[in-house]
C-alpha cells in the first residue's frame, strides 16, 4: 500500500503556486496540507505541523527558500521549484529530492514526486526491517537510486566519491568516503585504502597487497587496512 504524502507548497507567485497546486491535486497519493505565498507564515506552519514533502520556491522576499528550509526543526523531503538555474548547487547541498525549473510541466513534476515516493518507501523499509538493497545519493542535482548489488568499488576524490558500478558506469557524488561508509552495510563493504572501499561480493582474488575484482580491476590495499586481508584469509 502506497503512503499518501502530506505536502506544502510555498511560492510567492500566485500563478506558480496555483499551477503546482493543480499538479498536486491531479497526482495520486499527494494530500495538500497548505499553500503559502508568504515564506514567514509558511515557516511558522511548518515548524508546528509534520509534513512529508515540501515544494519550495527559492527567490522570495523577506527570506529565501534556502534559508527557510535551513531554519526548519523537522525537515521534510524537499523539491525546489524555481526560475533560476544558479541555485542548483544549494539544492544539492540541502539534499533536495529534485530541482524543478520553471515553467514546470506536469510530466516533470510527476517524475519528481515519484522520486519522493520511492525515497520515502526506502526510508520506511530501512527503519522497519533494517534490510538494505539500495541507497540514494545526490548526483547532477538529482537523487539517484543505486542498487547495492551493482556496486564494484567506491573511490575517494577529496570532497567527492566516485561509485563504480557494473557495466562500466559510475556515479559522482559530493560526499566523504567516511559518510559513504555509514550508508553501506559493514559486512558487505570494506575499506581497503584511504581512497578505496570495495564490495566483498565482487572480489575475485587477493594478491599480496592487491585485490582483483570480478571485472579485472586491481585495487591497492594500504598498510593501515592490511588487517582486512588477514581476516579474509583466516575466515
Amino acid at each position: 500500500m502506497v503512503k499518501t504524502l502530506k505536502c506544502v507548497i510555498v511560492d510567492d507567485e500566485p500563478l506558480a503556486a496555483a499551477l503546482i497546486k493543480s499538479y498536486a491535486e491531479a497526482t495520486e497519493h499527494l494530500e495538500i496540507s497548505g499553500v503559502f505565498e508568504d515564506a514567514i507564515v509558511a515557516s511558522e506552519f511548518l515548524n508546528i505541523n509534520k509534513i512529508d514533502l515540501l515544494f519550495l520556491d527559492i527567490n522570495m522576499p523577506d527570506i529565501t527558500g534556502i534559508d527557510l528550509f535551513k531554519s526548519l526543526k523537522n525537515k521534510p523531503m524537499l523539491i525546489f521549484t524555481t526560475a533560476y538555474k544558479n541555485f542548483a548547487f544549494e539544492g544539492f547541498e540541502l539534499e533536495a529530492i529534485d530541482y524543478l525549473l520553471k515553467p514546470i510541466d506536469y510530466f516533470r513534476f510527476k517524475k519528481a514526486v515519484n522520486k519522493a515516493k520511492e525515497f520515502y518507501r526506502y526510508q520506511h523499509e530501512k527503519q522497519t526491517t533494517g534490510a538494505e538493497e539500495s541507497i540514494f545519493v545526490h548526483s547532477e542535482y538529482k537523487l539517484i537510486k543505486i542498487n547495492l548489488a551493482d556496486i564494484l568499488y567506491i573511490e575517494s576524490l577529496e570532497d567527492y566519491v566516485k561509485i563504480h558500478l557494473q557495466g562500466s558506469k559510475m556515479v559522482l557524488t559530493l560526499m566523504s568516503l567516511k559518510k559513504m561508509m555509514d550508508k553501506l552495510p559493514a559486512d558487505n563493504f570494506k575499506r581497503i585504502h584511504r581512497s578505496f572501499m570495495v564490495s566483498v561480493q565482487k572480489i575475485k582474488a587477493i594478491h599480496n597487497r592487491k585485490i582483483e575484482l570480478v571485472t579485472g580491476d586491481i585495487l591497492p590495499v594500504s598498510d593501515t587496512y592490511a588487517e582486512v586481508i588477514n581476516e579474509w584469509k583466516n575466515s
